[in-house]
């Protein structure tokens, strides 16, 4: 169905000269076409020109492409190939690799001599008065001078030194080809007064709307009686299509864009120390989780009413972890995209780690690396728009709504993408990758949102040890070239590569006279653990510092440790000697742990030592407490035991806290945990990818339904007339007797059937067994053998030859 120049008629017409691998390459970068999957090509044309699916698929688009069809939506419609060529000049060589681009994704159709854009496509890009042309350029003079008048026509025609003509669609014409001529529009400009010309170029490049007075300079009066300029309303003058395109030379951009920017490189590395570097930081970043998760399992910190961590919170988190806020939302983001922390649905909501953070930590340390990088590389939620304001000046906070930004995932793997194909070591200027991928997808996010999460994924890919020293890492080169059906593998085959370059966990410090201790590594989980009860970590680094108090060694006899248990703890895992200090500390702390006694009256305070009571008593900062002596070895309080307890340990004492038995009350803080949690699911980013064997059968049923639809079908034996687009109709008996003899002579027949639901549609069946009031036949549009009550089919035609 096509014209007689050959050319087809419709996109439809075009689609059915397609390949089946074309319409399957078409379904699968506009996977919206899939949903539902179109009955014929017709339906798939039409589908594939609705504003929505049009947006989606110019988003797609790098800037050349983009360019490409921007110059389409102002040229002739519709537009040879050298015309098209003429408005893009520069471009020529990558104008055939632009043009296969819009037609695989059937944004374009037509041949080269009748390029013809989507007539949506057109209607999003060609200029208007309210949204001017990415070009620069205006309405047409035709667009620009509708309602005027054909007396004025006359005169812009006498003025301009042409004849006039009987009627405004010739005057209009005459006009365009006087204004359109390079040539001809400099010599009337060359006769223009002081000033015209350069009001005309302040419009060239848009936009191409200027405000004038109410009464017009003798310039701006000139270019308007000769329609050099044409009114767009009281005081806005519009510069036509036809003037622009002549003085700009016949250009539709003013700067095209036909290849990509070239990514400049900032330095050249050694693959070996980006590799260890990336090693360094991919242990940070484990050490980073788990401070954090230590730090909440504890001190749990409240969800807002409306969602999301109070911004105390996150600043009392980040001064706990000794980070900054923004990289403090980003360990919190990912570890919440992992799985590992959650909210814990309690009526005082609050946020914990989950149970898969225990299975988590029980991991070698390469593992949980990739559990990391996993969780981070689909993310949808962006931890920088914390602390911003979203579109109503509503603020966004961490692990709160409206942090998801669907194209954030994409976006993150196009720009490892980028790093994987410079040469290992090679690390980029990030305004060049930036710069990359605003030419690739111009239209796919916002400028300043894609440029934000360019310079964030550059930040977070080197916290996470996914690049080095700003190169990628070659042990994630693979899984980030990797598709998606080959990405797990990928990811233990990258932890693999890494696990040997992270440092072993370590068994052992080194205890100083100083009261401190020297871990020069990272320490062994049981190790560290108790550790962090006994002693206070007093800095961080590639050597923990921890330094032993009387406030922690208490902490640990609370926790229900002897002294003979922490003298062998130390001795155990120390390669220097206990320091004598350390050894007196604990003795000392452990003497007098536990004399006094705290229970409840409101509260009250036991000693076998009178005279400690009594020092107790005369001590002047006890005063607030308000004691009382009760017996020689009792004192009693009014205050609460726990907080009691509190008081007399910043007075110096070390009182223990006891039950009603009288025994010593272990105080051991006990871990948060939410219920299970799952991960949360990244937002989808439109319609997801289809696979190899649903887009076969996908093109398999259109086809079959075109085919249904199209086809020539013989006349029935009762001949009945059938409304183009309706279902074929005929009596029972002929439906009967149509269906008998296709299964005698193994023909297809072209059926119109209506389901259970009331749907009609139309389909082409080989019938092989009539029978009961039933029909078993293959169906081409399904692709299957199906059974059809007779009942439920309106008619039945035999295909023609």
């Amino acid at each position: 169905m096509t014209s007689e120049t050959g050319s087809p008629r419709t996109l439809a017409d075009e689609l059915r000269s397609w390949p089946d691998e074309a319409i399957a390459e078409l379904l699968r970068v506009r996977p919206d076409l899939l949903s539902p999957v179109p009955g014929d090509l017709t339906q798939l044309a039409t589908r594939a020109g609705t504003r929505a699916s049009v947006s989606r698929a110019l988003e797609r688009l790098d800037q050349f492409a983009l360019q490409t069809a921007q110059a389409l939506a102002v040229a002739p419609d519709p537009c040879p190939y050298a015309v098209l060529e003429a408005l893009l000049p520069g471009g020529e060589a990558e104008l055939p690799r632009a043009l296969r681009a819009l037609r695989a994704q059937a944004v374009i159709w037509g041949g080269d001599d009748r390029l013809r854009l989507v007539r949506t496509a057109r209607e999003l890009l060609a200029p208007t008065s309210t949204t001017p042309s990415p070009t620069g350029l205006g309405p047409s003079l035709t667009e620009a001078a509708v309602g005027m008048s054909p007396g004025r026509l006359q005169e812009m025609l006498l003025s301009a030194g042409l004849a006039t003509t009987a009627d405004p669609v010739s005057a209009l014409a005459s006009l365009a080809e006087l204004l359109g001529d390079t040539g001809r529009l400099a010599e009337l400009l060359e006769q223009a007064p002081a000033g015209a010309v350069t009001m005309v170029d302040k419009l060239l490049w848009g936009p191409p709307y200027g405000e004038v007075s109410g009464s017009p300079s003798p310039p701006v009066r000139w270019l308007l009686d000769r329609g050099v300029l044409l009114p767009a309303g009281p005081r806005t003058v519009v510069l036509p299509r036809e003037v622009a395109l002549a003085r700009r030379g016949g250009r539709a951009h003013e700067r095209l864009e036909a290849v990509p920017p070239e990514i400049v490189l900032r330095r050249q590395h050694p693959e070996r120390s980006v590799d260890t570097a990336a090693a360094g930081q991919a242990h940070t970043a484990l050490g980073r989780i788990d401070d954090l998760l230590q730090e909440w399992q504890h001190s749990s910190p409240a969800v807002l009413r409306a969602g999301g961590l109070g911004v105390r919170d996150l600043a009392r988190t980040a001064a706990a972890l000794e980070l900054t806020e923004d990289e403090t939302a980003f360990w919190v983001e990912l570890a919440y995209a992992a799985g590992l922390l959650a909210s814990d649905g309690e009526a005082d909501e609050r946020y914990a780690p989950t149970p898969a953070y225990d299975s988590w930590r029980e991991r070698r340390d390469h593992h949980r690396w990739a559990a990391l990088i996993t969780a981070w590389l689909p993310m949808t939620r962006v931890p920088g728009l914390a602390g911003t304001r979203d579109g109503k000046g509503r603020p966004l906070s961490a692990l709160g709504p409206g942090l998801d930004r669907s194209p954030a995932p994409g976006l993150r793997l196009r720009l490892l993408r980028l790093l994987a194909e410079l040469p290992p070591g090679a690390a980029p200027e990030p305004d060049a990758l930036a710069a990359r991928l605003r030419w690739e997808r111009p239209l796919r996010a916002s400028g300043a949102f894609r440029e934000q999460l360019c310079a964030a994924t550059t930040q977070e890919a080197e916290l996470l040890g996914v690049t080095g020293r700003g190169a990628l890492a070659s042990g994630v080169r693979e899984w980030v070239t990797a598709v998606d059906g080959d990405r797990p593998a990928a990811v233990e085959k990258a932890a693999q590569l890494v696990a040997p370059l992270l440092p072993e966990p370590l068994d052992h410090v080194l205890l100083q006279a100083d009261l401190t201790a020297v871990a020069p590594g990272p320490l062994e989980r049981p190790l560290a653990e108790t550790l962090n009860v006994l002693a206070d970590v007093e800095s961080k680094g590639g050597a923990t510092v921890y330094r032993f108090t009387t406030a922690s060694v208490r902490r640990a006899l609370d926790a229900g440790r002897n002294p003979a248990e922490l003298h062998a703890f130390l001795a155990a895992h120390s390669r220097t000697p206990v320091p004598q200090p350390l050894s007196y500390l604990i003795d000392d702390v452990a003497r007098k742990h536990g004399r006094l006694r705290i229970g409840a009256a409101s509260a009250y305070v036991r000693c076998e030592d009178d005279n400690l009571l009594a020092e107790i008593l005369a001590d002047r900062r006890s005063a607030a407490l308000r004691l009382r002596l009760l017996a020689p070895t009792v004192l009693a309080s009014q205050l609460d035991p726990s907080q009691l307890l509190l008081k007399l340990r910043e007075l110096g004492y070390a009182p223990a806290a006891e039950s009603a038995e009288g025994d010593v009350l272990i105080s051991r803080v006990d871990a948060r945990r939410t219920p299970p949690r799952t991960a949360p699911e990244p937002v989808p980013d439109g319609p997801p990818r289809p696979d190899a064997r649903l887009l076969t059968a996908a093109v398999r049923a259109i086809r079959a339904g075109d085919l249904a639809a199209t086809a020539t079908h013989r006349k029935p034996r009762a001949p009945r007339r059938t409304p183009a687009g309706e279902l074929p109709r005929s009596t029972s008996a002929d439906t009967l007797a149509t269906m008998q003899s296709a299964v005698l002579t193994g023909e297809a027949v072209w059926i119109g059937y209506v389901n259970a639901d009331g749907a009609a549609s139309q389909r082409v069946i080989a019938p092989v067994r009539v029978e009961g009031g039933f029909v078993t036949a293959y169906d081409h549009t399904a692709d299957e053998v199906r059974t059809y009550p007779l009942h439920r089919i309106t008619g039945a035609a035999e295909l023609a030859e």
